[in-house]
């Protein structure tokens, strides 16, 4: 607690001093004149329960002045807040949805399967950002567009499934569509993550063009080719025995992956695994912090109520023993 206009606590010292005058005088009884000689023996000092409490109203009124004194400082009950100011960045997440991501090779799921949940988990410790959701085969659609609404995004995210766009894997018209996003957002560092298993086969747009316009933008891309070396297990429909897996080569174009990466000053990683998947988003978790600023605040509250109240409390105190109690008759 402190007091925001102190100077008043120099009244204290008067109370005391008004304590110190009146006391003395007001403790003793006071004294019976009789105007008839003949009474003479009952004149003195007056006598009853009474004359105990006639310094009583000094008292009160002593520390009723002390409480006013107090009160007229402003005592303050100081309460410190502190403020996270963050300034979060704009995220892209760009994710393959072709045929080839059914691929069981990131068992016991498929490599979308997979992808969704290491992507919902990273989505999940980003709270400072605004995230938004490409999904691309033959073509790219924006399924989210930036947003911090993280409810929506998780379930939006929850819907993707290989075949809602036509096959192929367009990786330089799914650049450019994230892109479109943040061209025009000013001031907010921007990202793209791009998960793809495959290589550039179809879109009027060539990847590494597309590159070219994120380093203009100032936009990082990370690139990660999702899959194994050699071949990955597919599961297909054989006419003759029913369901069964094969074997088809895996190939992801890591030159292509490597050169946006390293033109937009972003990174290429390549995942084999589940485990190495969340590893390689925990990485670019790290890499890309945000901006985080602290500003400490005090409020203060009053608490002159606490002191004046009872002052007033006890001048009305006083008050009431002068008439009722402690009064003289004449």
């Amino acid at each position: 607690m402190h007091f925001a206009d102190p100077e008043f606590l120099l009244l204290l010292p008067m109370a005391l001093a008004y304590l110190v005058l009146r006391w003395p005088r007001a403790s003793r009884p006071p004294r019976v004149h009789v105007g008839f000689p003949g009474l003479a023996f009952f004149a003195g000092p007056a006598a009853g329960g009474r004359t105990r409490w006639l310094a009583l109203p000094v008292a009160l009124r002593t520390l009723a002045l002390a409480l006013i004194a107090l009160a007229l400082a402003r005592p303050q009950e100081a309460r410190g807040t502190r403020e996270i100011l963050s300034q979060g960045l704009n995220i892209l997440v760009t994710l393959d949805v072709s045929g080839s991501m059914r691929a069981e090779d990131f068992r016991p799921r498929n490599r979308l399967h997979v992808a969704k949940r290491v992507v919902a988990d990273f989505i999940g410790r980003r709270s400072a950002d605004r995230i938004g959701l490409v999904v691309f085969a033959g073509k790219a659609f924006t399924l989210v567009p930036l947003t911090t609404e993280r409810a929506v995004l998780l379930e939006m995210l929850e819907r993707v499934r290989i075949g809602m766009l036509p096959d192929g894997t367009a990786i330089g018209s799914a650049l450019a569509t994230s892109l479109n996003h943040v061209k025009d957002v000013p001031a907010r560092s921007s990202v793209v993550i791009l998960l793809t298993d495959g290589v550039n086969n179809t879109g009027r747009l060539d990847p590494v063009t597309a590159a070219e316009a994120a380093r203009a933008l100032g936009v990082r891309v990370y690139t990660i080719g999702v899959g194994t070396h050699g071949t990955a297990p597919f599961l297909v429909e054989d006419p003759l025995v029913g369901r069964r897996y094969v074997e088809l080569p895996v190939t992801i174009d890591e030159d292509v992956l490597g050169r946006i990466a390293s033109r937009t000053g972003g990174r290429y990683f390549r995942a084999q695994d589940p485990r190495a998947l969340a590893a390689i988003l925990g990485e670019i978790d790290r890499l890309e912090t945000t901006e985080i600023r602290v500003r400490d605040r005090t409020s203060y509250s009053e608490l002159f109520g606490a002191f004046l109240n009872p002052a007033l409390a006890l001048l009305g105190l006083e008050l009431l023993l002068r008439l009722t109690v402690l009064r003289m008759l004449p």
